[in-house]
């Protein structure tokens, strides 16, 4: 195990799978205690389980973020569980319904608003006093570059909940930061994660995505985590309401 979250504590939503299913793997390996939140019990309960038995410290809670409720009930566990609250990776993500832009719905539409944007809100709304009260502390949200530096056809609820976090984002930044919170937000490119596969579904799609990037390749969900883990840790502590691109190159290739 590494050290470089020892003794701080984490809330990570979204913790079922992909980069947050990563990202609280790698927190917990570096010492930090973790608070795990996503909609399935199962996944969240065997993470866990994963972590404790590598010698960490995990704590599982099963909800949507949507709901205010337990977007609270978050930051009281990590206050009850480990005293407190250093580091939240609002991660839970939706696509929401994509298609030509008129025939979205209005539930389509909501779903990638009230989890993305609203659902992220409501986290920081409860997790930011806990951090106050430490003195610090850095929140990281997953935005995107769609919506940001590029976009397609087809995802506009996807890609305005997304650009709604990098404004919230340096709000919040501008609001904490005397109060010593850092706040910024991860833009992966395309990771090899179940929404991902649910997005881009076939053979062609994915060479013509894989395509698109400098590199060539998509990226693993442990890649994303490491840079999740730099924006969260001391190593980054002059980094405060940036829109961090870890996107391979998408948003600049022509070839």
């Amino acid at each position: 195990m590494g050290h470089s979250l020892r003794d701080k504590v984490a809330i990570v939503t979204g913790a079922s799978s992909g980069i947050g299913r990563a990202t609280a793997k790698l927190f917990a390996a570096e010492g930090a205690s973790v608070v795990l939140a996503a909609r399935s019990a199962g996944p969240l309960r065997t993470l866990a389980d994963e972590i404790s038995a590598a010698g960490g410290s995990a704590t599982a809670r099963a909800g949507d973020v949507r709901d205010e409720d337990f977007a609270a009930s978050l930051a009281r566990a990590a206050l009850e569980a480990y005293g407190g609250l250093d580091i939240a990776f609002n991660n839970a993500g939706a696509i929401g319904q994509m298609g030509a832009t008129p025939e979205i719905g209005r539930e389509g539409w909501n779903e990638a608003i009230d989890t993305n944007l609203t659902g992220s809100f409501l986290c920081a709304k409860h997790q930011l006093p806990l951090m106050v009260e430490r003195g610090g502390g850095s929140m990281v949200f997953t935005s995107s570059f769609v919506g940001h530096t590029a976009s397609f056809p087809g995802v506009a609820a996807y890609a305005a909940s997304k650009a709604g976090l990098i404004g919230l984002m340096q709000t919040l930044a501008v609001e904490f930061g005397p109060r010593g919170v850092r706040v910024n937000a991860l833009l992966p490119g395309a990771t090899d994660t179940l929404m991902y596969r649910q997005m881009i579904d076939t053979p062609e799609a994915r060479e013509f995505i894989t395509g698109l990037y400098a590199l060539k390749r998509i990226a693993t969900p442990e890649e994303m985590a490491r840079s999740v883990l730099y924006l969260a840790g001391d190593d980054s502590s002059f980094v405060t309401g940036t829109a961090f691109a870890v996107e391979g190159g998408v948003s600049i290739n022509r070839n």
